[in-house]
């Protein structure tokens, strides 16, 4: 097949799965066009599958805020034509729903017909699909797409409950490439960061908000005076700030370090002992998963469809959002003995091996297959 993928080209868990996606169906003979406003993060290397054409947008005077979505449906359109695409698969709705609606409608007026698959990941519904001033097109283009898939149980029941949807949702979940995501031999790391042999936390996110991550620091600070551990704050964002003063103001700065944007993530999580994910809402939980690929168990709130992934009592433990002290109980329970934490590791290691890339890929290849048949036969 010959496919499309549109997506937000940063860190955050939209484009870096459908990046993924589009490098592991590239590997399984397909040719995948990524079309967006820069090279995606995780597009790092050649592939003679893949294909990246960038979306400019010209900075006219005229324009107090340039219009991309206009600019990125030309370059759908020419894209599409030119390089005879099967099918095109949007990453977040805002605005790439939208956008491939246009895109779809110009081109049946040209003779050409393709289908479009819309992939919701979590905020393009649970946050800013809520603003009044996107709502409508979203619940719009979300109807009007081909085909509608969810990366959780939790966010296909969030869609249904806040909009009204008559197209059937599908989901698929997401899925971690093994061939990046396996623990390795870091030892020489965690001497670094823990030379007494101190245990370590990791915490990975955006640090919005929603994020919680002053509740990572405050569970941290109650397991450290049980359990001598060090805290590893991976990533950027707004509440950083308040994080870094609160560990000043509590002494805390010799055992906790944030070390900003980490592109090898896998490197860290390979000296991790425990994942925190405090989250008071997750569409699905990535960060997690990428964790117990590594065999790290997770402590972790029950927020959207973080407990589709980390199972209470086996991979980890679940708790009630902004719930600190069980947080620190429960990773207390896991750290305190080596049997028990290894017997964790090894749980969330099986776990994640069911959202092994080779597992989902197949679902992806089957929907796109129905969605192109079904267009087929609409169209004679």
């Amino acid at each position: 097949m010959n496919i499309g993928i549109v997506c937000y080209p940063t860190y955050g868990g939209s484009g870096v799965i459908a990046t993924e996606l589009g490098k592991g169906l590239a590997d399984k003979g397909h040719n995948v066009h990524f079309i967006t406003y820069n090279r995606p993060a995780r597009l790092d290397s050649f592939h003679a599958n893949i294909f990246y054409h960038e979306v400019r947008v010209a900075d006219y005077p005229l324009f107090e805020y340039a219009p991309y979505d206009t600019v990125l449906t030309s370059k759908l359109v020419d894209v599409i034509k030119n390089q005879q695409l099967d099918i095109l698969h949007v990453h977040y709705a805002i605005p790439h729903a939208a956008v491939a609606y246009m895109a779809r409608n110009i081109l049946k007026a040209q003779g050409i017909h393709i289908p479009f698959v819309t992939t919701l990941h979590g905020t393009d519904i649970t946050l800013v699909g809520q603003n009044e001033a996107f709502r409508p097109v979203v619940e719009f283009s979300i109807n009007e797409s081909d085909g509608v898939t969810a990366v959780s149980e939790s966010l296909k029941r969030d869609t249904i409950s806040n909009f009204s949807i008559q197209n059937k949702i599908e989901v698929i979940p997401n899925f971690i490439d093994f061939s990046r995501f396996t623990k390795s031999d870091k030892d020489h790391f965690k001497k670094a960061i823990a030379p007494n042999g101190e245990h370590i936390l990791v915490h990975t996110s955006n640090f919005r908000p929603v994020k919680r991550v002053l509740d990572v620091i405050e569970m941290f600070q109650i397991v450290n005076t049980e359990i001598p551990s060090k805290l590893l704050m991976i990533g950027d964002g707004p509440e950083r700030e308040k994080a870094e003063a609160f560990c000043r103001q509590h002494a805390m700065c010799d055992q906790v370090r944030f070390l900003g944007k980490q592109d090898a993530v896998e490197e860290l999580l390979s000296i991790a002992d425990l994942f925190v994910m405090p989250s008071e809402s997750e569409s699905f939980g990535l960060a997690a998963l990428e964790a117990m690929a590594c065999r790290v168990p997770v402590v972790s709130s029950n927020a959207g469809g973080i407990p589709e992934v980390n199972i209470h009592g086996e991979t980890g433990f679940l708790n009630e959002i902004g719930d600190v002290k069980s947080m620190a109980v429960h990773a207390i329970s896991i750290l305190k003995q080596e049997d028990i934490h290894q017997q964790f590791r090894e749980k969330a290691f099986a776990r994640a091996k069911q959202f092994h890339i080779n597992n989902i890929l197949p679902m992806y290849e089957d929907y796109y297959t129905s969605i192109i048949q079904r267009q087929q036969v609409a169209v004679s």
